[in-house]
């Protein structure tokens, strides 16, 4: 889903933007020293535990910073067309 973008925060950036590819890695991890005990794979997890259902990347202003879902830089580039 692509299209012009504009930043809802700094309301004037069109052009510059960084996109966040999201890559989730399903871990168990000690409770006491936080090291790794378990890397899941996407074919079989545990019971317990839920996959990661976010978007597959998020979008980055170039110019104020804020981090967001697509839909809300694209949903503002059209407003502000």
């Amino acid at each position: 889903m692509h299209g012009p973008y504009c930043c809802p925060n700094c309301k004037t950036n069109r052009t510059r933007f960084n996109i966040i590819q999201q890559i989730p890695q399903a871990v168990k991890m000690d409770p006491k020293t936080g090291d790794i005990i378990e890397q899941y794979g996407n074919e079989a997890s545990d019971l317990f535990h839920i996959s990661f259902k976010g978007p597959e990347f998020r979008v980055q202003c170039g110019a104020c910073g804020l981090v967001e879902d697509e839909t809300t830089f694209l949903k503002f580039g059209e407003y502000k067309r």
